[in-house]
């Protein structure tokens, strides 16, 4: 089994209704698949790579060397007791955000980033229009969800880097966990794998593909789908070689807003009533998952339903 490919220029050719079938395939039987021919040039991509590399180099790697991860990791081989390495990640995590302190050691890294997040954003409205549509949802309707009454909605990259791991089979690259914002689009290490994701019981690997982007979606866009678009539980295996670059776009909702199943559906009065999904703001949904992001999803939705 391989995660589906899909060539996104088709959308607007003669193999419209082809490729429109293709992408709600990924949504619905998937939960991930992957975009070539984007429209995000090579050029600035190749950049992305380059200047993501190189701020880890320079800025990153010495301080990853004395992180907990490490530290735990070389504790817990010393005793060898057959215990693994537990609630922590094997991962260097830089977040950007419009308002956020970023690096500025690197040459070109403050610059290709803000053209490079302006792209995925683009292509995120781009992503959401066609889940709409196949949906059956009014054009704009998950972007206004995500805004809410008076806000916008927010949108943030977290730039991962995975280092080689002295024993891989004692730690997570990062532990196994559903996204709990909306629509997230990865620009994954074109050489180095570990990505995986769980389809029927069992880990599948998103296999690398040069300059495609992952996309994958999250808790909220299963709720306006009323469980249509399921989020899938992925993870990323620690591996001893090569040191696996990943970033991760989210487009979600904003803090304020309010989420709950489509109306268009809910298919009756009934169904409105007994529903998996609640009604919620999303801040109080952030702050069951930041309890419970490694725990089934289930029972956060019951969690924000009560509160």
């Amino acid at each position: 089994m391989a995660i589906p490919v899909i060539d996104f220029s088709k959308l607007s050719g003669e193999e419209r209704a082809k490729t429109m079938a293709e992408i709600a395939n990924g949504c619905e039987e998937w939960g991930f698949f992957q975009l070539v021919n984007h429209g995000i040039s090579e050029e600035l991509l190749e950049r992305v790579k380059k200047v993501c590399s190189e701020c880890y180099k320079m800025e990153r790697e010495e301080n990853f060397k004395n992180s907990t991860p490490v530290k735990l990791l070389k504790e817990i081989a010393e005793k060898k007791n057959g215990n693994n390495v537990e609630n922590v990640d094997w991962e260097d995590v830089l977040t950007l955000l419009d308002n956020s302190q970023w690096p500025s050691q690197t040459p070109g890294f403050k610059e290709t980033m803000a053209e490079y997040r302006a792209e995925l954003k683009k292509l995120a409205i781009k992503v959401m229009e066609v889940m709409e549509e196949n949906l059956g949802l009014p054009k704009g309707f998950i972007k206004k969800a995500f805004d809410g009454e008076e806000d916008s909605a927010f949108f943030g990259t977290k730039v991962s880097h995975y280092p080689p791991c002295p024993q891989p089979e004692l730690v997570n690259g990062l532990r196994a966990h559903t996204d709990a914002g909306g629509v997230i689009l990865l620009f994954q290490d074109d050489k180095v794998g570990g990505l995986q994701i769980l389809k029927e019981g069992q880990w599948i690997d998103v296999q690398p593909v040069p300059n495609a982007i992952v996309i994958n979606t999250g808790d909220q866009v299963e709720v306006l789908s009323n469980g249509r678009y399921k989020s899938v539980w992925h993870r990323v295996l620690a591996t001893p070689d090569g040191n696996r670059r990943s970033v991760a776009s989210f487009y979600n909702p904003s803090l304020k807003a309010t989420i709950s199943p489509a109306p268009q559906l809910v298919e009756n009065l009934k169904q409105e009533v007994d529903r998996t999904y609640p009604k919620f703001v999303f801040a109080d949904y952030m702050s069951v998952y930041a309890e419970q992001k490694f725990l089934p999803k289930e029972p956060r939705f019951q969690a924000v339903r009560a509160m």
